[in-house]
């Protein structure tokens, strides 16, 4: 497993595709992804990078039955995949970039074992409207599930926006979404299409978490997963999303 996350690493880093391994490997598993991913992190944390959170991908219910789950998939997060809101994005750090919006959490404690919805809830400090960078290390962003999940599910970077107490929020499972390029509106959603609530969502990932052994701790910051759509990022463009009763978060893309 740790080659496989060498690979993915160096493609990430060279920024030069690889193929899905699952083409050349087709009893490359699911529970395999994960161990590359788990590698892929290790990787990245001797290069200094620190965990500062988890994402969580296929959260909506047509890709589930799409890919044949019934559960999403999870990512990581590190401190070097952050890039401050209002600020830029360089198009040279990756390879075939999009951008898509989400609903983030920071948790004020420690999520551990198989918590209910309710006692999720009582752990967020606070929820925040986010922008999630993704970019596939896969050629043409073609792969299986396995390897997705071995690419830490095509995530590349994140933006956060304005931290809000959670009681200022009417009913975060019907919160609409806008994402727009350059002032246009390019894709129209809403927080429901994560999992019907993005507070289902980081209770799935609890449990998810909680089958490996580990769990997230207090200050964890965690993407729900996507409300629309992703859109490409090209030089120039100017990326925002507007999040009912949570702002809007943007940022600019360079070369």
């Amino acid at each position: 497993m740790k080659k496989i996350a060498e690979q993915l690493y160096a493609a990430e880093q060279n920024r030069k595709c690889v193929k899905r391994f699952t083409a050349a490997q087709p009893d490359f598993s699911l529970a395999q992804g994960y161990q590359v991913q788990r590698e892929l992190l290790a990787l990245h944390q001797a290069q200094g990078a620190k965990l500062v959170g988890r994402k969580m991908g296929m959260t909506s219910r047509p890709k589930m039955q799409q890919m044949g789950i019934h559960s999403p998939i999870h990512g990581f997060l590190t401190s070097r995949m952050q890039v401050p809101e209002g600020g830029f994005f360089s198009l040279g750090r990756g390879i075939h970039p999009k951008v898509e919006p989400e609903i983030a959490f920071l948790l004020d404690r420690e999520l551990a074992g198989r918590p209910s919805l309710p006692e999720v809830f009582r752990a967020v400090g606070g929820v925040m409207a986010a922008l999630e960078i993704i970019d596939s290390r896969y050629e043409n962003f073609e792969f299986q599930l396995p390897d997705v999940v071995a690419d830490n599910c095509s995530s590349s970077g994140f933006v956060l926006g304005p931290l809000h107490a959670k009681g200022q929020i009417s009913d975060l499972a019907n919160l609409g979404m806008v994402l727009e390029q350059n002032g246009k509106p390019m894709q129209f959603g809403s927080s429901a299409a994560i999992l019907g609530n993005p507070l289902r969502s980081l209770t799935d990932l609890v449990h998810l978490l909680d089958a490996e052994g580990t769990s997230l701790p207090a200050g964890a910051v965690v993407l729900a997963g996507g409300a629309t759509a992703a859109i490409p990022l090209a030089v120039g463009q100017w990326i925002r999303v507007q999040v009912q009763e949570l702002g809007s978060v943007e940022f600019r893309v360079q070369a």
